[in-house]
């Protein structure tokens, strides 16, 4: 799962958010509530504005949870435990798969 980040955004609305990772908004608000990780702004309505941090923790929180089967519970220790080390691994990654998509992309086109 690999979300692109627009350089010259500040905050993504939990709309944006839910459709970039194919998930309603109601497992968003709820990872919000459960991961101390997230800390999205809210606005005048009180509708949460994501940072481009936020984005990047919801990755690693849906990698762990989805792609890798972790339980909440076993999700939030191992961020606790070893989050520096874990989001650098899953940074590593994506930019891997980003580098992947690129070169699939080159070679289709030749």
């Amino acid at each position: 799962m690999h979300i692109e980040l627009s350089p010259d955004k500040r905050y993504y609305s939990i709309g944006e958010v839910a459709k970039a990772f194919n998930v309603n908004a109601s497992l968003i608000r709820f990872w919000d509530k459960e991961f101390d990780i997230l800390k999205p702004k809210k606005n005048a309505k009180g509708n949460r504005l994501f940072t481009p941090e936020d984005v990047k923790n919801l990755q690693l929180i849906y990698h762990l949870v989805k792609e890798r089967g972790f339980t909440l519970e076993g999700a939030k220790t191992h961020l606790k435990e070893g989050q520096k080390k874990t989001l650098d691994k899953f940074e590593i990654i994506s930019k891997l798969e980003a580098i992947k998509k690129q070169l699939t992309d080159l070679k289709n086109g030749l």
